[in-house]
């Protein structure tokens, strides 16, 4: 359990981009990160995926859950909520929340949206649910991480978010990115000492 879990699905390349950030302050912290996405989903029928995706991370499973230190967990916004691809698979961790796989474990949430109030925060509070119902520690951003106070885009105490614009092409900025490491540091050294038995 030396690694920080950063699970995510990304439609346009922001939230994988975040995660990228994310895994850059986790190892700042002496943690492991692993990043992982998960399959979208089809609005017709079930839909049988190569078992490797095109580009990007591997698709997570259910161990890499089971023997993670710690989840940072990233989805862009759908009317407010986390994506259905996102959805879908946590609905599939009921055999984790049974044997209390999760619970005491530190835990983040990020997002990215088109517009600045496109559901930034409601989608962030979305994803907590099940990990709530997990027993997962939330972890946040404090306000001494100034960018909190001057950010013109994305950001927010409940984790990173960024705003990708109406196009999804607008980079993710100098704050944004700077909140992604704050969390992935976070997240690295709670983990650590948990481990360690110091908390």
């Amino acid at each position: 359990m030396n690694y920080i879990l950063i699970l995510y699905y990304s439609r346009y390349g922001a939230t994988a981009e975040m995660a990228n950030h994310i895994g850059r302050g986790v190892e700042s912290a002496g943690m492991q990160a692993r990043l992982r996405t998960v399959a979208p989903v089809s609005t017709v029928c079930e839909a049988i995926a190569d078992a490797i995706p095109d580009r990007g991370a591997p698709y997570a499973d259910l161990e890499d859950l089971r023997h993670c230190a710690g989840l940072a967990l990233g989805s862009p916004t759908r009317f407010g909520n986390m994506a259905a691809a996102m959805k879908y698979f946590w609905d599939g961790t009921s055999g984790l929340w049974l044997s209390g796989a999760l619970a005491g474990k530190p835990a983040g949430v990020f997002t990215s949206t088109s517009s600045l109030h496109g559901g930034q925060e409601t989608t962030l509070l979305s994803m907590m649910l099940p990990l709530l119902h997990h027993g997962m520690l939330i972890m946040g951003l404090p306000y001494s991480e100034t960018d909190l106070l001057h950010t013109q885009s994305g950001g927010t105490p409940y984790g990173p978010s960024h705003l990708a614009g109406i196009e999804s092409d607008r980079p993710v900025s100098d704050e944004e990115q700077r909140l992604c490491h704050a969390l992935g540091r976070r997240l690295g050294h709670t983990a650590a000492r948990l481990t360690r038995g110091e908390l």
